[in-house]
């Protein structure tokens, strides 16, 4: 069942069994926060087993891209189009949350981001290929976060 993300009354529904829930609900919460301020795009989410070309999606340009497998269970999902991008979400377990930031237009920005909850430790499948920024966040405490650019078509 979709979820609208709250990030007033930051809530860990879907993510409960994640050891870093409380981080990752904030995390999933300032990304709605920054949907809503910049595109007034509400930032919906669905159980990642109920959407699972969203993960398909992801899952495909990390392993074409960067040879890359996430270790860990994905949880939610949210897929949406604002303001000519397409934006692909995973919340995994572990904490890491994952987007995809696909210009429609020829030529425009295409990108993987990866940002940490505050707590979790580097997945050991993004260790040696990434290193981590460090951002403040009142909603989500300290997020780290990667990014590499998209060089294939998708």
């Amino acid at each position: 069942m979709p979820y609208t993300v709250d990030f007033k009354n930051v809530s860990t529904v879907g993510l409960e069994s994640s050891p870093v829930a409380d981080a990752l609900a904030g995390l999933r919460a300032n990304e709605a926060r920054y949907y809503k301020n910049k595109y007034d795009h509400d930032f919906t989410v669905t159980p990642a087993g109920d959407a699972p070309d969203v993960v398909g999606y992801v899952n495909n340009i990390l392993s074409t891209e960067r040879n890359l497998v996430i270790a860990s269970k994905p949880l939610e999902v949210s897929s949406f189009e604002v303001d000519g991008l397409r934006m692909a979400y995973v919340f995994y377990e572990s904490g890491l949350s994952i987007n995809v930031m696909y210009a429609l237009e020829d030529g425009g920005k295409r990108a993987v981001g990866f940002k940490l909850s505050d707590g979790m430790d580097v997945p050991d499948e993004l260790a040696s290929s990434f290193k981590f920024a460090r951002q403040k966040s009142k909603l989500a405490g300290t997020i780290r976060g990667s990014y590499f650019v998209i060089k294939g078509e998708y």
